[in-house]
Order: C-alpha cells, then structure tokens, then sequence
C-alpha cells in the first residue's frame, strides 16, 4: 500500500512571492531518499536548494527548468510506501538549504558549532569516505564509455556518475561549496569549460546546441536588457599617460611587507573618489517610476566580475573612507566571494557608481552597460606601452590606457562627463595627488 506526499514549494523569506526553477536533478519514475536533492530553485536574493523531505519514487514535478512557481504550490509529488497517510508539507515543516549570493551554500549553525569546536563533521567524512571509496573502485558498465576518470574531489555517487557519463572530469569543475554538486555540473556545461570537452570527444564541427536561458544567465540578460531600453547610453573614451602611475604602484609593491599586492585597481578608485564630490551626478541613482535622482555623499563601487555563472557586482561599501592597502585587500574578498558563491546579497547590492575592468583582455576601449539604477560606469581598458612624441621632439615609451565611462543622458551631460574624466586624468597622470589631502 502507498500514499502520496505533495512536497510545496516553501516559503523562501523576504517577501518573496515565487522562484524560477532553475535544475531538476530528479524526473518523473526516479526513486529518492530523504533529504535527496531535487532541484535547485532561484529567486531575486537567492539560490536555495531543495531536497526531498521523504523518501519514495517521484510521480509528479511542477514544469521544467525555467518555470516560474509561486511560494506555496506544489513542486513535487511522492508516492511513499507503507500504511501511513503523509499528506501535504507546509512552509514550517521544510527548511532549505539556502546558497546565498547565488550559488553557493551558507553554512548551518550545526556546522558553524562543529567548526568552532573543532568536531568533524560526520556528513563531510561520510562524504569523503565515500568519495575515496568510489575512486579505488572500478567504473560501472553503463560509465565505461567515458574515456575521463574522475578526480579525486569531493561528490556524492550520483554526481560523480553523471560526469562520468558526460565525460567531465571532475577536478576541472569548480566547486561552489564544500563538494561538486549537479548545480556545478549544470554550470560547467551551460556556460563554462564544459564546451571545450565535448570539442576534445568529437571533431571541431558540432552539432548545433540550444540552451534555455535559466538562472543567473536570465537575471543578467533581463538586467542588461532593462538598463539598454530604459537608459539613453552615451560614451566618452580618452587616452590616459599612466607611466608615473605604474612606476609608482611598483614601489609601494616592493615596500608591501605583509600587504596585499596592489593592483591598478585601489590606486584608480582612490582616483574616483578623490574626483567625485566635484561631480555629484556621476555618483547618482535614477528612480525612474518617481523621476527623481539621488545624488549619493559616500562612494558604494559596484566592482564588475566574472564568474563561472556570469556576470556578479559586488559592493565595495564606502571606497572613499579605504586606504590603497584596505581597497587592495577588500577587492580581494569580494572578487573570491564573488567566483565561490559566498557573498551575503547585501554585499551585491546598494551600488552608486560601478568600475568595470577586463585586465589584460582590456582592448582598446569599451561601451560598458549602466548598472541600473546607477547614473555612470567607468571602464579603464589594456595598459600599453607607446611610442610618443615629447614637446622636444624626441620619442620616449610611455605606458597608455584608454578610459572608458557611459552615461546616461538623461542625468548626465557630455559636458559633465568629459569634465570628470579630464578630473581623473590629471590624478593618474599626477599620482603623488592621490595621497595629497
């Protein structure tokens, strides 16, 4: 005799009202056990993960991944065996593991006290062992059409044959917790590395491929796509000498002690700070339903990074108040909470203004998109080494870089922006300004 478990999508917090379905790691006819992930689902705030809250064999899933479901419908049914009647879970009787800062796992207070105690954590060393065990054994028949063995990492059984199947090895796939989870995998594939396996298994031309924009990828098209139509873009490009700037950056690299190294980065938000308070509408948000701009007296930099999952900006909160030395190490922090998933989600939001920098894939200039609701982004591009004429006619190589800032033109004018980063220029090109009260 069996009976049926409608297992609804719980309440999530913070008013949310539904969440995208972002991965199913189970179908329809598959049997699972408790606390089995099922699904990962993502709202504005949150990657959270779902596991099952009985153990039985899945009759029933609520759509496909990229559907929309509301707080409170039904996300999956159960048929469990035995004599008793489950019935219907309640937002209070499930707890989901909940990945802030999309997509990774928040530690629960469990583990946070196992931690400070000192104690293993069983699930982790059942976790190894059973990893461990898994790699000294031989591959399953329906796994040995992979011509990729596994690495020794970190995976539940299930995961690790499904790389398997897919030939993925699983030391190239980067973890967004303590261990590679189907989530990692989803990402490996969609948008990562994954692609340069499948043209190492089969010639260079491919099969056509078609991916549903889920998740994180459809947050930044939706945002991208929002900032284009709603904002009127304008951009100003000028050359920047940054010659004194790096010989200078070199010295205090050398004089560091226990420092972070610096990079161009702190030395250039000094910059913008110290340029800022003459142009107040460049550190600015638009509200665009109540028409009204809020001009913002502390430097929050939205600091643009690129992830496994796409594009994230965390915040580097009040930059005007950070030495080089506090920027250097804060910059840091972000960019790996950022690629490892362990960013709270205000630490992703609240930006005013937004710095947006490819490093040595630079180019020559860019037309970076707004961050909406911001005003103005800065995009400094690759330092090159030039020839350039001196006033004496002779030739010296200077280190050059493009800087590029969009605008929108609604608040801001060209005027205005030409002004601020001629104000910026003469900074980097004078450094010794930078520590000048």
């Amino acid at each position: 005799m069996s009976s049926k478990y409608i297992f609804n999508l719980p309440d999530i917090g913070e008013g949310i009202a539904e969440a995208e379905i972002v991965a199913w790691h189970i179908k329809v006819g598959d049997m699972v056990e408790e606390d089995d992930q099922i699904a990962d689902v993502m709202t504005d705030k949150a990657t959270v993960e779902m596991e099952a809250p009985v153990s039985g064999k899945i009759v029933a899933i609520a759509g496909e991944a990229g559907d929309v479901i509301a707080i409170g419908s039904m996300l999956v049914e159960i048929e469990v065996a035995g004599d008793a009647e489950v019935g219907e879970s309640t937002a209070e009787d499930e707890k989901p593991v909940i990945e802030e800062a999309t997509p990774t796992a928040m530690a629960s207070n469990e583990v946070i006290d196992k931690k400070e105690k000192n104690v293993p954590d069983p699930e982790k060393v059942n976790l190894k062992k059973e990893s461990e065990e898994l790699v000294s054994k031989e591959p399953q028949s329906d796994v040995r059409t992979s011509s990729f063995t596994p690495s020794k990492v970190l995976a539940t059984p299930a995961v690790r044959k499904r790389a398997a199947n897919l030939g993925i090895d699983l030391g190239q796939v980067k973890s967004l917790g303590d261990h590679i989870r189907h989530s990692d995998l989803d990402a490996y594939l969609s948008y990562g590395s994954g692609q340069g396996y499948r043209a190492s298994m089969s010639s260079m031309k491919r099969d056509d491929e078609t991916i549903k924009v889920i998740g994180m990828r459809r947050k930044i098209a939706q945002n991208m796509a929002e900032s284009k139509r709603n904002i009127p873009h304008f951009s100003y490009v000028d050359e920047i000498d940054m010659t004194e700037l790096e010989d200078m950056r070199g010295d205090l690299n050398s004089n560091r002690g226990e420092r972070p190294k610096l990079t161009m980065l702190p030395l250039m938000i000094v910059a913008i700070c110290k340029s800022l308070p003459k142009f107040p509408m460049l550190n600015a948000t638009f509200d665009d339903e109540a028409g009204q701009v809020t001009r913002h007296g502390a430097v929050h930099l939205g600091m643009a990074t690129q992830t496994d999952q796409g594009l994230m900006v965390p915040v580097l909160r009040d930059a005007q108040d950070m030495n080089i030395w506090q920027l250097a190490a804060e910059i840091g922090r972000l960019a790996e909470g950022a690629r490892s998933g362990g960013l709270k989600p205000t630490e992703l939001s609240g930006s005013t203004l937004t710095l947006t920098s490819l490093g040595p894939l630079g180019g020559i200039a860019t037309t970076p998109v707004i961050n909406r609701p911001e005003v103005a982004i800065i995009g400094p591009n690759k330092i090159q080494e030039r020839p350039v004429f001196a006033e004496n006619g002779e030739i010296h190589a200077r280190k050059l870089m493009n800087l590029s800032i969009s605008c929108d033109h609604r608040v801001v004018d060209g005027y205005d922006a030409a002004s601020y980063v001629q104000a910026l220029k003469h900074l980097l090109e004078t450094p010794v300004l930078l520590f000048a009260d």
